[in-house]
């Protein structure tokens, strides 16, 4: 008998395992299925709220978007845009409508951690542009040569950009980004073309980014800083009417329509810009813009700095420098920096220059760099809160700028008004400040 008990007894034994793994077994496909399911749920939610890897550093966890009501109003494409990316993405989206609401062109902007490099209307580009652009026998449309002069305005800043369009993207746009190093891009639409060119960028990893050009958010929004949560009226100011240039104290009142086109991008710029802030424009594109500094003459600085570089960067030295085959667009532009500054021999030394030239460039020296500057003209110089001293006139002038609108309101406006006057500035008093954090 008790033989026949152990044998019943393993009998048993066998059978409950056997029964323990199958209810394993269909344990794991219940499993498999639920998060199948899951992950199908998530896909149809995805309309409502977006899972992010992580905030804006890896250690903020978790992180997502989401809308309090309705739908997002933007579907990824391709890629997975961050916390960061978003952020540059729906700033610069606003940039561009907004361009193109006043201006009624094509317009694009280059963002890099939530402000502008760049910004643009697609007005076409003459042969110097083109060069100093790299950009020489492509085919552009108005909406490429607005993304090509945002960025080109700044290609330093520019690199790793997230861009912001605001037409349909089309295959010539899609072409010049695809060669650059760029993060992603927002835009109302795609053509398949585009689409397809874009999906090819950075190893299909390419953000692609695409939102409904209809969407208007809540007149009240909300921000959470140490838990404690903030509440304002959102910054829907107009910055495209006559309004703009009602106040004008200076003895020149003279604003002619292509200044006043530039003003207004220099304004709608400043909007979605890190306070303090200043941005110079010209013939419908930034071309330095000045951000976050804790000076308004230092953000002057830094944005004069900017327009400088660019157009020494069209002195006839710098088009004529003997570039060695094959050299890296990124080199040529650092190299380019390096020498149209004080720092020129850090290019230029023996030993050195051979990594770039074929033979050593003459030194762009300082008076030669100030005498092709002083040619700079026609510069327009929008700020986003008042000037409190003529010495941010002063910096400015030397930069070619000629017609200035800013809030007013300084006790200084007097000094400020007399300064615009010794140059024959035409300045205006917008009443309107422009802060944005």
């Amino acid at each position: 008998m008790g033989l026949k008990k152990a044998k019943g007894l393993v009998s048993h034994v066998r059978y409950i395992v056997a029964v323990s793994a199958i209810a394993a077994i269909a344990c794991c496909l219940n499993r498999k299925k639920a998060l199948f399911l899951q992950s199908n749920k998530v896909m149809t939610d995805m309309a409502k709220e977006l899972a992010l890897k992580y905030g804006c550093n890896p250690n903020q966890k978790p992180a997502r978007i989401y809308m309090q009501e309705g739908e997002l109003p933007i579907e990824v494409l391709n890629g997975r845009p961050g916390y960061i990316n978003f952020l540059d993405a729906l700033n610069g989206w606003q940039l561009v409508k907004e361009l193109k609401e006043a201006t009624g062109m094509p317009a694009a902007t280059s963002f890099k951690h939530v402000s502008p490099a760049g910004a643009a209307i697609g007005l076409p580009l003459d042969d110097t542009l083109k060069k100093i652009y790299f950009v020489e026998g492509l085919p552009l449309s108005p909406l490429a040569c607005a993304y090509v002069r945002a960025r080109g305005a700044d290609r330093m800043s520019s690199y790793g950009d997230f861009i912001a369009l605001s037409d349909v993207c089309d295959a010539e746009t899609a072409a010049f980004i695809h060669r650059e190093v760029s993060d992603g891009i927002i835009a109302p639409d795609y053509t398949d073309e585009a689409l397809e060119i874009l999906k090819s960028k950075r190893k299909g990893t390419y953000n692609i980014i695409r939102i409904d050009p209809e969407y208007k958010p809540a007149p009240i929004e909300h921000k959470d800083v140490f838990g404690i949560t903030f509440e304002q009226g959102r910054n829907e100011i107009k910055l495209d009417g006559d309004d703009l240039f009602a106040h004008i104290p200076t003895q020149n009142k003279d604003f002619p329509a292509e200044a006043r086109r530039d003003l207004m991008i220099a304004l709608i710029t400043l909007k979605y810009t890190q306070s303090n802030s200043v941005c110079y424009v010209k013939d419908g594109q930034a071309i330095g813009i000045g951000a976050g500094q804790q000076s308004r003459i230092h953000c002057t600085r830094l944005a004069g700095n900017k327009a400088d570089i660019w157009y020494l960067r069209q002195h006839p030295k710098v088009l004529n420098l003997p570039w060695i085959e094959k050299i890296r667009r990124a080199d040529r532009d650092n190299t380019i920096d390096v020498y149209i500054s004080d720092d020129h021999d850090d290019v230029l030394a023996d030993g050195v220059w051979q990594q770039f030239f074929t033979e050593k460039p003459d030194i762009l020296r300082r008076e030669e760099k100030r005498t092709w500057l002083n040619t700079l003209k026609g510069v327009s110089l929008g700020s986003d809160a008042f000037f409190p001293f003529g010495d941010n006139i002063e910096r400015a002038h030397k930069s070619g700028v000629e017609y200035i609108a800013q809030a007013g309101g300084s006790v200084r406006d007097d000094h400020v008004i007399a300064t615009c006057d010794k140059y024959g500035i035409a300045m205006a008093f917008t009443g309107i400040r422009l802060f944005h954090h």
